[in-house]
């Protein structure tokens, strides 16, 4: 784990909520809370003077929920990683959260030791599926009909870009795949780029999703 110091905001708009999350923080070395909010708005007029590496965000919230603050934070600060913390299990929010930005996705009621692995992961790798999202994402994917899905369209992926794809849906870090793969770190970043790019996507946890969707990998 790298010694870097993790920056972190939490946004949620119940005050007993965000003690709780502050005093998990507060027994993990490696990140710093900078920045707390109560809702969207009051996130973006904080974010002008501090923008932290990662925001825990809450969805369900007045004066921009997360699910809008999510899509702005997306437009204006793409670097900014996201963890959704909420207590809503539906799949279809969970699919929808990660394709548009979201780098995690965790329920309110995880332990403290989840969410440091989370918050963790999400900087090594840029996402973090644990069990149940894993599942909710799958059967989010299917449709109906239980028939394979359709590759929409072609992607014009080079046989080195599904090679790292695939080693990306293996939870390979970067420089892992570079090592695999004999390339550098500098290297594989440009293909992990290039695959955000064709696809049309966000991140790489949007990226890991519109693939199983199109059936470019199988999980």
């Amino acid at each position: 784990m790298s010694e870097k110091t993790i920056t972190l905001g939490l946004v949620d708009d119940h005050n007993l909520f965000r003690e709780g999350i502050k005093s998990l923080l507060d027994k993990i070395l490696e990140v710093q809370l900078v920045l707390e909010a109560v809702n969207g708005k009051d996130m973006f007029t904080k974010l002008k003077n501090d923008v932290p590496d990662m925001i825990l965000l809450d969805l369900e919230m007045e004066e921009m929920n997360g699910v809008d603050a999510t899509l702005k934070l997306q437009a204006e600060y793409p670097e900014v990683k996201i963890l959704i913390l909420t207590m809503h299990k539906e799949e279809r929010m969970i699919s929808y959260l990660m394709e548009i930005g979201a780098n995690g996705y965790l329920l309110k009621d995880t332990t403290g030791e989840e969410l440091e692995e989370a918050i963790k992961t999400v900087v090594r790798k840029g996402f973090y599926f644990n069990e149940f999202v894993s599942q909710a994402l799958l059967k989010g994917l299917k449709n109906k009909s239980g028939k394979p899905l359709k590759i929409g369209k072609d992607y014009h992926l080079t046989a080195r870009e599904f090679e790292v794809l695939e080693l990306i849906a293996q939870e390979c870090t970067t420089a892992e795949i570079a090592e695999k793969l004999f390339l550098s770190v500098r290297t594989i970043e440009g293909h992990r780029k290039n695959l955000i790019s064709k696809l049309g996507v966000k991140n790489t946890a949007g990226l890991l999703i519109k693939a199983i969707k199109e059936k470019l990998i199988v999980i």
